[in-house]
């Protein structure tokens, strides 16, 4: 299918009649390698329970098109300076939030993108909400932080947190919550009654998590500083939630990120690797929160 199908199956459709009587706004990069496909699944559910939503694709990620010149342009891999591969399968650029803030502004209920970095799909409600300038990097860089906190789902509320046993629940975690200011501050929370955990600690492994250089970390609409945040934890009558700020920005290089598929003789496995101090407990602990779910 080339998408994700259980943003159709599990995320949107048994939800769709709510999602339309209460004016929640979806956006999503689900569309994979083929966001039209995505939409048109969606639509076919729109039909069934009799809901009409505005839905809106955002392409022009796919650079296959445009090989030839590319290959032409003698582009080499950033960080290897590796020669562009001759042999190319698929071939993708992370696009930013301007699409789908201009989605949003035309009137979409569902924002359906195909390749594009994660925190955008967080920054373009923003723009398109508080009405922030593209040239405002400050803000563009805060509303980036936003969305790289929630980006991994699970990670910012103890997921991956160093400190696993002091992780409740597991098996119950609750997704994150951000609740964004135009001033771009925002608070970093999960709702009420769930498992896991937000305090300062899983929201600064998180905030480091893949991003290089803290002070140059590199989107298409902002580079982002993120040396001077600031995390403020405090007490809710729903638990703990930590207040984030101080995140600043420049003008972006003006160069994409590509993700380009070629073969070159190797494979890909992937295994769940537990290591660190208590690493035999964490594994169990770890195993058993899994069938916990499963059941």
């Amino acid at each position: 299918m080339g998408y994700a199908p259980d943003f159709i199956t599990v995320a949107m459709a048994p939800f769709i009649k709510d999602i339309k009587r209460q004016g929640i706004k979806v956006v999503s990069n689900a569309g994979g390698v083929n966001p039209h496909g995505c939409a048109a699944a969606l639509k076919k559910v729109c039909e069934v329970a009799g809901v009409n939503l505005n839905v809106a694709v955002v392409t022009g990620d796919d650079l296959m098109p445009k090989l030839k010149s590319l290959q032409d342009d003698c582009i080499i891999d950033m960080q290897s300076g590796q020669s562009f591969p001759k042999a190319v399968v698929s071939m993708n650029a992370y696009i930013g939030a301007g699409p789908i803030a201009r989605a949003l502004d035309l009137g979409a209920d569902v924002v359906i993108t195909g390749r594009c970095v994660d925190s955008a799909v967080v920054l373009g409600p923003l723009v398109h909400t508080f009405g922030w300038d593209w040239k405002d990097f400050n803000s563009l860089a805060a509303g980036s932080l936003a969305g790289h906190l929630v980006e991994c789902g699970a990670q910012v509320t103890g997921g991956i947190f160093t400190d696993w046993d002091k992780v409740p629940d597991w098996d119950h975690i609750g997704f994150p919550i951000v609740e964004c200011a135009s001033n771009g501050g925002f608070i970093v929370t999960k709702p009420k009654a769930t498992g896991g955990l937000v305090n300062r600690g899983t929201v600064s492994e998180q905030l480091v998590y893949e991003i290089g250089d803290p002070e140059h970390y590199m989107l298409p609409d902002v580079c982002c500083d993120f040396s001077h945040v600031q995390l403020d934890e405090f007490d809710t009558p729903d638990g703990t939630a930590v207040y984030v700020s101080g995140a600043k920005g420049h003008p972006p290089t003006g160069e994409f990120k590509v993700c380009t598929i070629y073969p070159s003789g190797f494979r890909a496995t992937a295994v769940a690797c537990v290591g660190g101090v208590n690493s035999k407990a964490k594994a169990e602990k770890t195993a058993e929160e899994i069938l916990k779910r499963q059941v």
